[in-house]
């Protein structure tokens, strides 16, 4: 059985959980994502928490970013946040990038959004130019991944206060009785300013959902569209029927 990987950035670059399908797990941080990608190229899933699919001048905002939203609900949606158009990607401060989004769609550049550009552009750059990625690496969102764990219940407390660190894993502990274990090798391997106790529940999510997903996901929306260079702009997420099917 093809392993499956859940990946989120972190201080020290991307932290990364792999799932073999049999019981076992290998944790590892990569300093680039096309390390990553070469580390894992035989995946079944690659389910990263990054923007892919990028929108240009032909729209204001991704509709998968809208809806994700609107599932999640007040609070949970705020962390759901536009990401940069794609022209943007190519500038060379904020000023440059708040300004040439705001040409592209109406809206400016957050900070936030500005902080992981960088990011997004290595993951964009290992799906530009490996052709084979493109079937394999999926944009999640961990918040709406533990929405569809959860029954389609929004997490209710914030994921970096000690109460949301334990209230998604009990929400892991259900789907995957290894995440305990995993999560504790993850906190006693790396200091917090290399992978913090979020991006360990962000990666371990990503992968467990993976997982989950062999046979088959969800995306929001239904039938996404693509961007310029035919990327989907899209969310993906898996939801576990009560009888266990998908």
């Amino acid at each position: 059985m093809r392993p499956v990987v859940g990946v989120d950035g972190c201080r020290a670059g991307w932290f990364a959980v792999a799932l073999d399908g049999h019981g076992g797990w290998e944790l590892e941080v990569f300093s680039g994502f096309a390390e990553l990608w070469e580390e894992h190229r035989g995946a079944a899933h690659v389910f990263v928490d990054m923007p892919i699919g990028l929108v240009g001048g032909e729209s204001m905002e991704r509709a998968c970013d809208r809806e994700a939203r609107r599932l999640l609900g007040s609070p949970r949606g705020t962390s759901v946040f536009p990401p940069p158009c794609r022209a943007a990607l190519a500038a060379s401060d904020h000023a440059e990038a708040n300004r040439i989004n705001r040409n592209q769609t109406g809206r400016g550049l957050s900070i936030q959004s500005w902080g992981i550009l960088p990011r997004i552009l290595e993951v964009d750059r290992v799906l530009r130019t490996r052709p084979e990625t493109r079937h394999v690496v999926r944009e999640v969102h961990p918040e709406l991944l533990f929405w569809a764990l959860n029954g389609e219940g929004s997490m209710v407390h914030r994921k970096k206060r000690r109460e949301g660190f334990e209230e998604r894993l009990a929400v892991l502990r259900r789907t995957n009785r290894l995440s305990d274990m995993i999560a504790e090798e993850a906190l006693g391997r790396w200091l917090r300013k290399e992978v913090a106790r979020d991006d360990i529940l962000d990666a371990l999510v990503a992968a467990v959902s993976a997982e989950l997903g062999r046979e088959g996901y969800k995306t929001v929306p239904k039938n996404p569209p693509t961007d310029a260079l035919g990327l989907p702009m899209e969310i993906v997420y898996v939801r576990p029927d009560p009888d266990g099917s998908r």
